[in-house]
């Protein structure tokens, strides 16, 4: 068995058209190659399923456009399929494939490779010879699929890894999404059915390394998505925010060097046996006192979690020749406060007695009880 053969040329040499094409060949088999094992493949820009309202002349009845925009994909035989310019779904194509009165499901659309005749005269090959065609287009097919036919795409399988460009391609379906039909018309497009969604373009790495000494990942390039900043600078850090058009991050959650960990929200999780929550604040007459984050309802009304209630009321200072005191402070069973504040009225004789509702400052401990199954 042998490696690949890379062509090689001499000075004088009288090249054939098989040099030439082995040439081609071998680049292409390498980048085929690269991208098949280094790549994951499926969606690299665009392509998206865009619609645009219409109206029936004879009917009256809205219908969409269905337009793919430009992008590109790589296929799972690491072929590359540019859509250069957008393309108008033909509801005619359609028809074909599924009839013109099917279902109201969502119908499966495929981007596949195809090579074709890019027109043009044709060239002689030598003096007397046929003239041939000396270019080749790689293009592509858009196809209508079956009820179904979008898990055909988790069954294909990649070609060897010794294999060369495959002339013409192998048919390789990338899904672009879902339409919609009724009444002769496309109705609408949707990017999931059947727990089938779209595959994008991904790497295969064990290891990723930052030239700069940061590494950014990020769900979009898009300002005010998902990112993780992984900081090799002094001092070094791990970072959990939002992207900003400039460039940046907007921390939400810091990993520091020495495992120190600051975040902007509040902290919620499963609690282990032992571990102690704890919440405090201040609350009036008839308020329903608050958990701790990361304990729920739920879990102190089974018993896993137990609460512990302390409430002080906040008694008003003596004013003139007026004195207070608490006639109530306390939680129901709901955690809902009881506060009611007594004032004595001594410039009355006998003095005159009133009572408020009041507050209280209160601290609610939520300890996670031990079961016989341990946590």
């Amino acid at each position: 068995m042998t490696g690949p053969l890379r062509p090689a040329f001499g000075e004088g040499q009288v090249l054939a058209a098989a040099d030439l094409t082995a040439t081609v060949e071998h680049a292409r088999t390498t980048a085929a190659r690269h991208a098949r094992y280094l790549h994951e493949w499926g969606i690299v820009e665009g392509l998206a399923l865009v619609t645009a309202p219409r109206t029936d002349p004879l009917s009256g009845a809205r219908f969409v456009e269905v337009t793919v925009s430009a992008g590109l994909a790589v296929d799972g035989t690491g072929r590359e399929l540019l859509v250069p310019r957008p393309v108008v779904l033909r509801e005619a194509d359609f028809e074909a494939v599924n009839g013109a009165a099917p279902t109201a499901d969502p119908y499966p659309v495929f981007l596949a490779a195809v090579d074709r005749d890019p027109g043009g005269p044709a060239r002689p090959d030598a003096c007397g010879t046929p003239a041939v065609r000396t270019r080749v287009e790689e293009s592509y097919q858009i196809l209508f699929g079956r009820l179904g036919d979008e898990r055909l795409v988790a069954g294909q399988q990649p070609p060897p890894v010794d294999a060369a460009s495959a002339d013409p391609p192998v048919r390789w379906l990338v899904l672009l999404g879902y339409v919609r039909w009724a009444d002769g018309h496309f109705t609408g497009v949707t990017t999931d059915a059947r727990r089938v969604g779209l595959r994008h373009a991904g790497v295969r790495a064990d290891v990723v390394a930052a030239q700069s000494g940061t590494l950014t990942l990020r769900t979009s390039a898009s300002e005010g998505k998902p990112a993780v900043v992984l900081s090799g600078e002094d001092p070094p850090s791990l970072v959990f925010g939002l992207y900003q058009g400039n460039g940046g991050v907007d921390p939400l959650l810091t990993v520091a060097a020495n495992g120190n960990l600051s975040i902007k929200g509040s902290f919620a999780g499963r609690m282990s046996v032992g571990s102690v929550l704890v919440t405090s604040g201040t609350a009036t007459d008839g308020m329903l006192l608050p958990l701790p984050d990361g304990v729920t309802a739920q879990e102190v009304a089974d018993g896993r979690a137990v609460l512990h209630v302390q409430v002080t009321p906040r008694i008003p200072p003596v004013t003139g020749m007026q004195l207070h005191s608490a006639a109530e402070a306390g939680v129901d069973a709901d955690r809902r406060v009881r506060c009611r504040i007594r004032t004595y009225d001594l410039q009355t004789a006998p003095p005159e007695i009133a009572e408020r509702p009041g507050a209280v400052e209160f601290l609610v401990l939520a300890a996670v009880a031990a079961t016989n199954g341990g946590d």
